[in-house]
């Protein structure tokens, strides 16, 4: 027990120098004046993509190993040289991305968004730095792919990203079936290809894309009166930045001073210089070839968020149970102190146990800085939110295992004079965490799995590099098996590894209580 005290106590110093070592947000924010801060996907060719190297004139990835290129990130270099700063890359969801910019994660938004009434709101934009034209992107030899007139797709399973207008074009399709919307466009090229949709709303340099990468899907191509009636402020696109930014003017003279040629080169490059998705030979050997370092990177960040997050969240729920079992004081000053303090632990239990990780990680991440200021390091925050949603439902598994401890025990204890700490740290603990371990490494388990939702504040773990290397190389089941293969080894792994821990803490099964204790022997006269 001494050396499981020791090494938890180890583990939680450490995180608390690593969590010491992140930069305040004084100095983040002084730190962001010399940079341009542009939040993009990254994952929406030929607009943005994420690539393995910096050819073509990509830029890192902040906090990644990837870099990240296409008509939005040269358009970002341009902003950040007319500004005189330095461009960097935060590549996040669709979703994270005006909750990054109101809260000061980033400084700008280029990301193929238009900049519509609603959206007007709560940031503001510059003037249009693309004009998009919307289309349909179906499967090359469905009945939908001849079609010529928006008013032909009765009974066409159809749908678009969340919150787009592309979603909301889909209602000038008449009679056409609105099918929920979806988070990204490799998700709804999966779904166009394995039959659950007819097709998707999307962009002409997008459905390019699309066509390019896979010989089975193309897009549609619409007259001006038989297309999408759209206004201005739905399908231009322009840079989002926070309200009464300073960075507006000057970007809107910087793209003022940019042709129409100039932009219709932009765009002709990254069409060309998109990642292909052609590839001979064995397709595992090149997907690990070609990605392997980045799903060794997530793999990395899904068992540290995991394990530190269910370390710590063991050591909160160790004190949580410790502290929800003390009895019941004699004075009533103490009790009504006890009273309190469970009535805060029982609300805390049940807030974190009753609401999803992913709300917990959106309000902490951007929450915490919209409204307290607090500019957190994403990975620190995934570490705490992880932390302590896990020491909420370990709070309970560790009360369970103390509970099941037989109270003759601590009548036992006390009749010796130990106290309540005394009690639990010699006494009960040891059995209620041998107890508790099968529950504990449960826990764990579902920690490597639900770490993917912190995709939502951009956290580079497992799923998200998946989620990236799908959008870039179009082969989604094969990129998928493989990593349901990499959580199966992990969790397989650990399982393990936790049952050797609860055999050891078990004993010995010969073990004889007679055999060590001390024998009394009678001395022979005579």
């Amino acid at each position: 027990m001494k050396k499981l005290w020791l090494s938890l106590l180890g583990v939680a110093a450490a995180i608390g120098l690593a969590t010491a070592a992140v930069p305040s947000a004084t100095t983040q924010a002084a730190d962001n004046s010399k940079t341009l801060k542009v939040g993009m996907e990254a994952n929406y060719a030929p607009f943005n993509w994420t690539q393995n190297d910096a050819s073509n004139g990509a830029v890192k990835i902040e906090g990644a190993s990837g870099y990240a290129n296409g008509y939005d990130v040269q358009m970002a270099k341009k902003m950040a040289k007319a500004l005189g700063k330095k461009v960097v890359i935060v590549k996040m969801s669709w979703n994270g991305l005006q909750p990054a910019l109101t809260s000061g994660k980033i400084d700008a938004i280029i990301a193929g968004m238009s900049p519509t009434a609603e959206r007007r709101k709560a940031i503001d934009f510059t003037d249009t730095y693309y004009k998009s034209k919307l289309t349909i992107v179906v499967r090359k030899d469905s009945k939908w792919a001849k079609k010529t007139n928006i008013n032909q797709f009765k009974n066409a399973k159809i749908t678009a990203q969340l919150n787009t207008f592309h979603y909301e074009a889909i209602s000038q399709l008449k009679g056409a079936i609105k099918e929920s919307a979806m988070d990204d466009f490799p998700a709804m090229r999966v779904a166009l290809e394995s039959g659950v949709i007819d097709g998707y709303v999307s962009e002409v340099p997008e459905g390019i894309t699309a066509k390019d990468a896979n010989p089975n899907l193309t897009y549609l191509k619409f007259s001006n009166a038989n297309g999408f009636k759209t206004n201005p402020e739905d399908t231009d696109l322009a840079i989002g930045v926070r309200k009464n930014s300073s960075l507006k003017a000057p970007m809107n003279e910087a793209l003022s001073k940019i042709s129409q040629k100039q932009r219709d080169t932009l765009m002709n490059n990254a069409v060309a210089n998109q990642p292909s998705t052609t590839s001979t030979g064995n397709w595992l050997v090149n997907l690990l070839k070609q990605y392997g370092g980045m799903l060794l990177q997530g793999t990395g960040m899904t068992l540290l968020i995991s394990l530190i997050g269910t370390i710590v969240g063991f050591l909160i729920g160790l004190l949580v149970g410790i502290i929800r079992t003390i009895p019941r004081p004699q004075t009533a000053g103490k009790r009504g102190l006890r009273a309190v303090i469970n009535w805060l632990l029982a609300v805390y239990i049940e807030v974190f146990r009753g609401t999803p990780m992913i709300v917990q990680a959106a309000v902490l991440y951007y929450g915490a800085a919209q409204a307290f200021g607090i500019n957190m390091d994403r990975t620190v925050a995934a570490l705490v939110i992880v932390s302590i949603n896990t020491g909420a439902y370990i709070s309970e598994i560790i009360r369970g295992g103390i509970t099941s401890v037989d109270a003759g025990q601590f009548e036992a204890a006390h009749a010796l004079g130990f106290t309540h700490l005394q009690t639990m740290l010699k006494v009960i603990l040891p059995q209620a965490i041998r107890n508790s371990l099968p529950a504990v490494t449960n826990e764990f388990i579902v920690n490597i799995k639900d770490t993917s939702v912190l995709s939502v504040i951009s956290v580079s773990e497992l799923f998200f590099s998946a989620e990236t290397i799908a959008g870039q190389n179009f082969q989604f089941f094969h990129t998928y098996l493989v990593v349901s293969a990499i959580y199966l080894i992990m969790t397989f792994t650990i399982s393990r590894l936790f049952r050797l821990v609860e055999r050891h803490m078990a004993g010995p099964k010969n073990y004889n209580v007679m055999n060590n204790q001390m024998q009394v022997v009678t001395p022979k006269i005579g």
